[in-house]
């Protein structure tokens, strides 16, 4: 069923909507427009029109899928920049493993980019039976019309029964481009993807309501079944060059002219809060007192490379950005050390930093929950405390 509607008598087939269209949706077909499948009822054709020939459908719901079985596979897309995949891709890729191995079915990996043949490679290498390499100079860099289209077209064509993405910028804005034109279920940033041994379904874990429950979320009637998943969560999976697969060349009817966006330029930003990569992080809570009280945090850090971070409390007083926050709510990391400095260890803390590898806590409570999963741990005041390690780690590292 469309999802824009043509007034035939008011249409003047002037073409505005086709050269606004950012998913290439609209056509001419003998003076008459057309509306494909590609549609996502984004609304830009709206604005363009200068005779108002064009309304949305209302009320559309989507129908279930009447053949379930005809759904088979799990894939994962692999993010990539300037031919390099992220580590959230590789996390996303040894998740796809484990549901594949539960489901009995193949992993699929989706590669985009142009020259990006290497990464079909490494995805096999780290857990892929099977590679989709859509390589085109119109997916050098990331767009999402472009990226949203190639993947479309894919799962149109082959029927995954679950897609996995990594929950980055990237990952949650093509997820949720393909999931509207697809009309299928997205559970977005889980915490936690497992099969249903019972149903076989796609058993989606995500902290809801403020952190303060966590939700788990079927997609019973629709494919594929859609999530994308925090970086951090899921095991970084080791490679094995020995493992071999199938790579599958695709080709897109893409052309430059057909993409509304270009990019001009990219600029990476510097100074910004890098937790997601950081292998050492020295973290504040409620004790820290304030803003001034971070800078303490940020000299122990400073002296270990390190990063600052911090927990919910501490951001919702404005002590310090979001940027920095960890736990449900905000990063999942797990670097080799994290030091948890005046935090008391709330549950949405936890399930955002529990999985590093080393924890130390430091806290004048001695019944503080943080301690129940520290490897070290420091009753005392965090202002006496922080300083004289900043000091020995400062001589000891001789900086």
């Amino acid at each position: 069923m469309a999802l824009l509607k043509i007034d035939r008598d008011k249409c003047v087939g002037c073409g505005a909507c086709v050269d606004a269209c950012p998913f290439g949706a609209l056509s001419m077909v003998d003076d008459t427009i057309e509306v494909s499948e590609a549609c996502t009822a984004c609304g830009a054709c709206l604005l363009s029109c200068p005779m108002h020939a064009l309304s949305l459908v209302k009320g559309r719901e989507p129908e279930a899928v009447k053949d379930l079985a005809a759904y088979s596979g799990v894939w994962v897309w692999v993010e990539q920049f300037r031919g390099q995949s992220g580590g959230i891709s590789l996390e996303m890729l040894g998740q796809g493993r484990k549901l594949a191995d539960q489901r009995g079915v193949p992993l699929t990996a989706c590669v985009l980019g142009h020259e990006v043949g290497h990464l079909a490679e490494e995805a096999i290498s780290f857990g892929a039976d099977r590679v989709f390499r859509v390589d085109d100079p119109t997916l050098a860099v990331y767009r999402t019309a472009p990226y949203a289209r190639a993947l479309i077209d894919l799962v149109r064509e082959y029927r995954p029964e679950v897609f996995i993405l990594g929950a980055s910028s990237r990952g949650r804005d093509l997820a949720g481009s393909v999931a509207s034109i697809l009309y299928t279920g997205l559970t977005a940033d889980c915490t936690g993807l497992e099969i249903d041994p019972e149903t076989g379904l796609l058993l989606q874990t995500r902290p809801a309501f403020g952190g303060n429950i966590m939700a788990t979320i079927v997609c019973p009637y629709h494919r594929p079944q859609m999530a994308t998943m925090r970086q951090h969560v899921a095991e970084m999976p080791v490679a094995d060059p020995s493992r071999r697969g199938q790579v599958v060349a695709v080709e897109t009817a893409l052309e430059e002219t057909d993409i509304a966006t270009r990019v001009v330029d990219s600029i990476l930003e510097k100074d910004t809060v890098s937790l997601a990569d950081a292998r050492i992080i020295v973290s504040g809570g409620g004790g820290v007192g304030g803003s001034e009280g971070f800078e303490t945090i940020r000299q122990l850090a400073d002296v270990l490379g390190g990063a600052v971070g911090a927990s919910r409390s501490a951001v919702d007083k404005g002590w310090i950005p979001y940027a920095h926050q960890v736990g449900q709510t905000g990063r999942t990391v797990r670097p080799d050390l994290y030091i948890a400095c005046g935090i008391s260890g709330q549950m949405q803390h936890l399930a955002g930093m529990k999985t590093s590898r080393v924890i130390v806590a430091i806290n004048k409570d001695s019944k503080a929950p943080i301690f129940n999963i520290a490897d070290y741990g420091i009753v005392g005041d965090l202002f006496q405390v922080v300083p004289a390690l900043a000091e020995q780690f400062r001589k000891k590292l001789q900086r």
